[in-house]
């Protein structure tokens, strides 16, 4: 883009919402507190559908069963590394401890 289609830092600005952002309780964006409750949601149906514990899928996943109930309260800021433990569990893969 040349230089003078570039927009100025003002206008720049200008072009963002005006106001605080609001946060959640926990200093989320409302669209990741939403994310991180559905997928809480999902894994609990995943859990449930295989018949497991929290216990299970924790000690399966190498995770704490606090953690595991953390997330599925929509609370646990999940890493994608403790996503994809969780995820191999239910595909029959656990990943090695």
């Amino acid at each position: 883009m040349p230089h003078s289609e570039t927009l100025s830092d003002s206008q720049a600005r200008s072009r963002r919402p005006a106001g605080p952002v609001l946060r959640d309780a926990d200093g989320r964006l409302p669209h990741e507190s939403e994310f991180l409750r559905q997928l809480g949601i999902r894994v609990r149906e995943m859990r449930a559908c295989r018949g497991m514990s929290r216990r299970e899928l924790a000690r399966l996943s190498g995770l704490s069963e606090r953690f595991v109930a953390q997330i599925e309260a929509g609370k646990g800021n999940v890493s994608i590394v403790r996503l994809l433990r969780i995820a191999m569990v239910f595909r029959g893969e656990a990943p090695a401890a």
